[in-house]
């Protein structure tokens, strides 16, 4: 039995709050980033690049972030 796709990823130009509320098996890897703002009001204004660089991430550690994201995302489809 093969495992179903994801059909959209995750990417840094999206907005925070709207991946948390569609995605919430995403927010314990957000917390594990530091990305404490899952549950900040911040969220719904901020992209999740965003979020991250006021965390102080670098572009190469979101990219990171971002892939394991999506990992995730592909195993609990």
């Amino acid at each position: 039995m093969e495992k179903k796709k994801v059909d959209s990823k995750i990417t840094k130009e999206m907005n925070l709050g709207e991946v948390v509320f569609q995605h919430p098996q995403l927010s314990e890897t957000l917390l594990d980033y530091g990305l404490h703002c899952v549950g900040c009001f911040a969220n719904s204004f901020d992209t999740i690049e965003m979020g991250a660089k006021v965390h102080g991430m670098t572009d190469g550690e979101i990219d990171e972030m971002i892939a394991r994201l999506n990992e995730v995302l592909e195993v609990g489809e």
